[in-house]
């Protein structure tokens, strides 16, 4: 397998509150002139040195990056904001120059970093199209026989006459995947916009980078959805303070990420109920098969584990939870009672739900919980909650991916076929 791509070395300096070189009009020159004793009056009076609003400092975005991605890979470039994601991809575009270090490309690049990234807003959709892949080195012809393929993905082929400034946010995006996708880059360089989109596009988005990696192509995918992540790709890089601090197996990289974000080791500590009598130190949850917390396999059996802090004695205690979605909908609430209430003592007790099978589609998720006695309210910290995430069990591979995307319960039945009636040829005439 061939390479695609080379990053070596790589680090990116940016200079915070430095005024930026640029090409000044002789406007600009006579005025920069004409108000800088202004400009020094207002720094003596704010007790600064003249010219002190202009010191700057270094941040380095990205710092020694190094790394390889084959002809075909499928990888996925994770790491919290600020993380420097943005800017490796822009100077894998070529939008941005490096301070140091070298990127080598082998092969034509298509990227879609923001919504309308290279669009001309006075142009047409259809001039558009045209225009990009002009950019991407297509002929017209080889344009022409996409064109097709592009609108009909876009779903804007009402609007394709109309100037790309009068399209909303959605149909820039659409347009702009669309031709990034179609016009066949060796490498399709995707970024977040795909947050942009409603749930059938990204559907529709990730279907279709799934099929330019079955081409051969090469994907680099950012995104802070790690459902989206693990689904589309084999490879993942994680970056934390512009370096790189894991690249490998997806799924490894992935959940050490959700560790070191999460500290899934501990119980997270709950805040602002530790004045009560009675209150919910702690949430955690795990797979019972599994060491480690907040990362569960989809169909699994599973615990979830309330710390419970009481100063006092409290009979008839009833917990409850509620299961969020990553947009915050809520999903199911549940209470012990009336199964089962405790009687606890003064002190510290730890307190465990088991579910025998949790069949949550794959997703980031978030619990808090609730707790009461005899109808009254002891403690709900309402603005906190534990995150884990779902993901895809190995044992469901088989399933079809309309059910892991659509929906947040995966409901697994007892199939059976009752009644089977032969219909013969003449009667269906």
């Amino acid at each position: 397998m061939s390479t695609a791509l080379e990053v070596v070395n790589l680090s990116k300096e940016y200079r915070i509150g430095a005024k930026q070189n640029q090409f000044n009009t002789l406007r600009d020159s006579v005025m920069d002139v004409a108000t800088a004793p202004f400009r020094r009056l207002g720094s003596l009076m704010r007790g600064e040195a003249y010219g002190a609003a202009e010191l700057s400092e270094s941040l380095w975005a990205l710092r020694d990056v190094s790394f390889t991605v084959q002809q075909g890979d499928v990888v996925g470039i994770i790491g919290r904001n600020g993380a420097g994601k943005s800017t490796l991809l822009k100077i894998l575009s070529q939008i941005t120059e490096p301070t140091h270090g070298q990127v080598r490309l082998y092969g034509r690049v298509g990227s879609l970093l923001e919504v309308g990234t290279g669009f001309h807003p006075e142009l047409t959709g259809r001039e558009n199209i045209y225009l990009n892949g002009a950019i991407l080195g297509m002929s017209r012809v080889d344009i022409q026989r996409k064109f097709d393929e592009i609108v009909d993905f876009s779903g804007v082929e009402k609007f394709l006459d109309t100037p790309v400034k009068h399209y909303s946010s959605g149909m820039g995006l659409r347009l702009g995947f669309a031709v990034a996708a179609h016009m066949e880059p060796d490498i399709l360089i995707v970024d977040e916009v795909l947050a942009v989109g409603d749930a059938e596009f990204q559907k529709k988005c990730l279907g279709k980078m799934s099929d330019v990696a079955g081409e051969g192509r090469t994907v680099l995918f950012v995104s802070h959805n790690l459902q989206a992540v693990r689904m589309l790709c084999k490879y993942g890089i994680c970056l934390e303070g512009g370096t790189v601090v894991q690249q490998g197996d997806v799924s490894s990289v992935v959940n050490s990420y959700l560790k070191a974000a999460q500290r899934f080791d501990n119980p997270v500590p709950l805040q602002g109920t530790s004045k009560k009598e009675i209150f919910l130190d702690a949430l955690r949850l795990k797979s019972i098969n599994a060491p480690d917390w907040g990362v569960v396999e989809m169909g699994d059996p599973i615990l979830l584990e309330f710390k419970v802090v009481c100063r006092r004695p409290v009979t008839g205690l009833n917990l409850g939870f509620g299961l969020r979605s990553e947009s915050g909908e809520r999903l199911a609430v549940c209470y012990s009672a009336p199964r089962q209430t405790f009687d606890l003592s003064a002190g510290t007790h730890i307190i465990q739900a088991q579910f025998n099978q949790f069949n949550v589609t794959p997703g980031l998720y978030a619990v808090n919980g609730r707790l009461e006695a005899h109808g009254i309210e002891l403690d709900w910290p309402i603005g906190d909650s534990y995150q884990f995430e779902v993901i895809p069990s190995e044992v469901l591979l088989g399933t079809p991916q309309e059910c892991l995307i659509n929906g947040k319960f995966f409901i697994q039945p007892d199939w059976k076929q009752v009644v089977s009636q032969q219909v013969s040829n003449e009667a269906s005439l």
